[in-house]
């Protein structure tokens, strides 16, 4: 395998004008530049992109922390973050960290010893010290970590707000919520706080039921909405923290035969693109998903290049009517 000092000599320049050209660092005439990259050719030669890193000390590469790619949000949002990272001259290294705390610490480790310039944290598993120890720049998704990390999320209690008043609107008198974990310290909370503030402002009975932490399992899904609707069989109106929630809550509906909207109507939360695609097509609160991608991208990269960013970065939601309401 060919190595720089091969390059050197094939090319007929110093092992240092190689690496020059390698990093685009000071001047190198076009015609040297050019007799470089023709040997590097003739040699298939591969520069060590780890090596090559430490010397410039950026690597170009992101890491990029989610739950579980299989969830139709965290896929339509990994694709949109790599297509940014990728015109911004970045590549994106990918970690599903599967709920597992273990396993997210892990892929933490392994961005350090690849010298990533950067995380964007998706996944809820770990404590909040074990990303402020990592003296990384740092961006979460719909988390609030501490005043040193930025975060990007969507206009969260407004899109409570919308779901809810539009629930009562169309004449639901037995609410629920089925929310994310409360637990956690997570912006999308706010579309809870909103619904109860709704829902107590107008005087509506409600309940509110939590999954699991980071739970994306559709029998779990399915379980706790009949048990929800054993324990509570008057029930009209459901405002749902997911699309995915929402989808399964549909699905529920017509094994009971409970006729959507007459006798239950439902919101969502994410407009993915399966909530135009279910029978009836889902109402739900639009999150933009590309929007969160591309400003996640920008700040990070700002941190990067050691450039003021604003803590919060709140991007606007969308109502989007559909059949279920």
């Amino acid at each position: 395998m060919a190595n720089i000092k091969d390059v050197a000599q094939r090319s007929g320049v110093t092992v240092t004008t190689v690496s020059r050209v390698l990093n685009n660092r000071g001047y190198i005439s076009e015609k040297t530049r050019n007799n470089v990259y023709k040997a590097m050719e003739e040699l298939d030669y591969q520069p060590n992109e780890l090596a090559r890193a430490l010397f410039r000390r950026k690597s170009n590469l992101i890491g990029f922390i989610i739950p579980d790619v299989a969830h139709p949000f965290f896929a339509q949002l990994t694709r949109d973050i790599e297509y940014y990272a990728y015109k911004s001259g970045y590549k994106i290294l990918l970690c599903n960290a599967y709920n597992d705390s273990k396993k997210e610490q892990d892929y933490i480790d392994m961005l350090k010893r690849n010298q990533v310039d950067g995380i964007i944290m998706g996944s809820h598993t770990l404590e909040v010290s074990e990303y402020l120890n990592l003296r990384l720049p740092i961006v979460a998704i719909d988390r609030y970590l501490s005043e040193n990390i930025p975060y990007v999320a969507s206009d969260n209690y407004n899109g409570g707000i919308l779901a809810t008043k539009l629930l009562i609107e169309k004449g639901c008198k037995n609410l629920a919520h089925i929310s994310g974990p409360l637990t956690l310290n997570t912006s999308a909370n706010r579309r809870c706080e909103a619904f109860v503030r709704v829902a107590n402002e107008n005087k509506i009975p409600y309940v509110v039921t939590e999954t699991r932490i980071n739970n994306f399992d559709k029998e779990e899904y399915e379980r706790l909405i009949y048990k929800l609707f054993k324990e509570n069989p008057d029930i009209d109106g459901i405002f749902a923290s997911s699309d995915m929630i929402a989808a399964c809550i549909v699905q529920v509906a017509n094994v009971l035969e409970k006729s959507i909207p007459r006798d239950l109507k439902i919101v969502g939360y994410d407009d993915i693109n399966i909530a135009s695609l279910i029978v009836p097509s889902l109402t739900t609160i639009r999150q933009p998903i590309k929007q969160i991608a591309k400003l996640a991208m920008e700040v990070l990269i700002n941190q990067i290049d050691e450039k003021k960013v604003e803590h919060e970065n709140i991007l606007p939601i969308e109502l989007i009517e559909r059949r279920t309401t």
